[in-house]
C-alpha cells in the first residue's frame, strides 16, 4: 500500500489525539476534544485528571483515553489498579500503561506480565495498552517484553511516552509484529512529525498512533510532534 491510497480520514481514524503535557489547562484539552469530534479521530489520550470533565461535556462522543504510571512506570501495581479503576470510573475505556522500566533491566519479566495481567483484569472489557518505552531497552528486552504483553492478556504493545530520549521507530514496529501474539496490536507513538511517517506506520501494521500533531500535519501546518 502506497501513502496515496491512505486518505486523510483513514489516517485519523488511528490516531489516539494526544494531550500529555503537564501544563496542558481545560482550554487545552476541550480545543483537543472538539477537534476529535470533528475529525473523528479513535480517541483522545489525556491526563487523568480531565477524564471525567470530557465524559461529562462530551460523553459518547468520543472515546476518552488515559495514562497510568505515567511517564515513568515505577508506580507500585497497587498505585496502578487505583489509576485505572477510576479512570474507567470516569469514563475512560481504553488505558495506556507504562511498565516498570528497572524491572525489565532487572530481567524480571515475570513481575511484569503479572502487572499486566493485574491491570488488564482491573480494566475489564476496556483496552489495555502497554507503553514499555522502546528507548531504554536492549533488542532482547523488547522481545522478552512482547511475550509479557501477550501472556498478561492485553490488547495493545505501545512502543513510547513520547517523553523518553526518543519516540516511535519502524525498526521497533517491525519487531514487536515479530514477536506479538496474534490478539495483540501495535501502537506507535512519540515524534510522529509528517503525514509519510502516519502513512507508513499503518502500513506496518499499526492500528494506533499517538500525536498532538496529526491534525496539523494533514493541514500541512508546521509540527513539533509531541
Amino acid at each position: 500500500m502506497s501513502d496515496i491510497k491512505l486518505t486523510d480520514s483513514q489516517i485519523l481514524s488511528h490516531v489516539d489525539h494526544t494531550l500529555l503535557k503537564p501544563f496542558a489547562t481545560w482550554q487545552d484539552i476541550d480545543t483537543l476534544c472538539k477537534e476529535a469530534v470533528e475529525y473523528k479521530v479513535a480517541s483522545v489520550c489525556v491526563p487523568p485528571t480531565y477524564v471525567k470533565r470530557i465524559n461529562e461535556k462530551y460523553g459518547n462522543t468520543l472515546t476518552i483515553c488515559t495514562v497510568v504510571g505515567f511517564p515513568p512506570g515505577y508506580s507500585v501495581t497497587a498505585a496502578k489498579v487505583a489509576e485505572v479503576t477510576q479512570a474507567i470510573a470516569e469514563g475512560a475505556t481504553e488505558i495506556d500503561m507504562v511498565i516498570n522500566i528497572t524491572d525489565a533491566k532487572h530481567g524480571d519479566f515475570n513481575k511484569i506480565t503479572e502487572e499486566i495481567a493485574v491491570l488488564k483484569h482491573a480494566c475489564g472489557k476496556n483496552i489495555l495498552k502497554v507503553i514499555i518505552e522502546t528507548c531504554y531497552l536492549t533488542e532482547a528486552e523488547k522481545i522478552q517484553l512482547c511475550k509479557c504483553v501477550t501472556d498478561a492478556g492485553a490488547d495493545f504493545i505501545k512502543t513510547s511516552t513520547g517523553f523518553g530520549t526518543n519516540g516511535a521507530t519502524m525498526e521497533d514496529v517491525l519487531l514487536f509484529k515479530q514477536h506479538i501474539g496474534s490478539n495483540v496490536k501495535i501502537k506507535a507513538a512519540g515524534g510522529i512529525k509528517t503525514r509519510e511517517d502516519m502513512a507508513a506506520f499503518i502500513e506496518a501494521g499499526c492500528s494506533r498512533l499517538g500525536t498532538s500533531s496529526a491534525i496539523k500535519i494533514l493541514q500541512n501546518q508546521e509540527s513539533s510532534g509531541y
